[in-house]
């Protein structure tokens, strides 16, 4: 088994966090984990992304080919796009519809941007920030789109859960409650993608 996926955003949406929760569930499952981060020129406002490849055998290399990706896992609508290049026809490309972050001058109208999105039948589009403020967590716009890749993942909710927990048990128990909420409304949420099916080497 291998499963690659693209994380994608901008500084301050928690990107990194996301991706931290997934590699340390399977870490927890017993897969194989590797990570490369690349983070925005600014703190706030650059893009971030991060690759995550998780397999059942050791892995070779940290970085995602072109065209390999089985799911690219998006903050914020635009930057999906700009990975585009990752995409093949079976990867599942799930987006947080929250507010759009303009940080470039010619940033495109926000429906332009979606029926871009929506060549790719494997979508799905999440009202990450709705949820959160659902959960009591405004902030845990990215816990929600942890929970709706979730039944894609090759990784377990227990895992997850267990992950989100140790992220942010120092923050106390109201924080990784509110957080976990989040996720589970994101799980209920999804819709299972047929994420991508190929049997590359890892």
């Amino acid at each position: 088994m291998k499963f690659d996926i693209l994380l994608c955003g901008v500084g301050g949406q928690g990107v990194l966090s996301l991706a931290a929760i997934i590699a340390q569930a399977a870490l927890n499952d017993g897969q194989f984990v590797k990570q490369s981060e690349v983070h925005g020129m600014a703190q706030r406002g650059g893009a971030v992304s991060a690759h995550l490849r998780i397999a059942s055998n050791p892995i070779a290399s940290d970085l995602i080919a072109r065209g390999d990706a089985d799911m690219i896992l998006s903050m914020e609508p635009l930057e999906a796009l700009r990975y585009r290049e990752f995409l093949n026809p079976l990867t599942g490309v799930v987006v947080s519809t929250r507010e759009p972050f303009v940080n470039i001058d010619d940033y495109p109208e926000t429906q332009a941007v979606y029926a871009s999105l929506a060549v790719y039948p494997n979508l799905n589009l999440v009202d990450a920030t709705a949820l959160a403020k659902q959960a009591a967590n405004p902030r845990a716009t990215n816990m929600v789109l942890v929970g709706a890749a979730a039944a894609s993942l090759p990784v377990s909710v227990i895992a997850l859960e267990a992950a989100i927990a140790s992220l942010f048990g120092a923050k106390g128990d109201k924080v990784v409650q509110s957080n976990i909420a989040a996720f589970r409304l994101g799980l209920a949420a999804a819709t299972p993608l047929t994420a991508g099916t190929k049997a590359g080497q890892a």
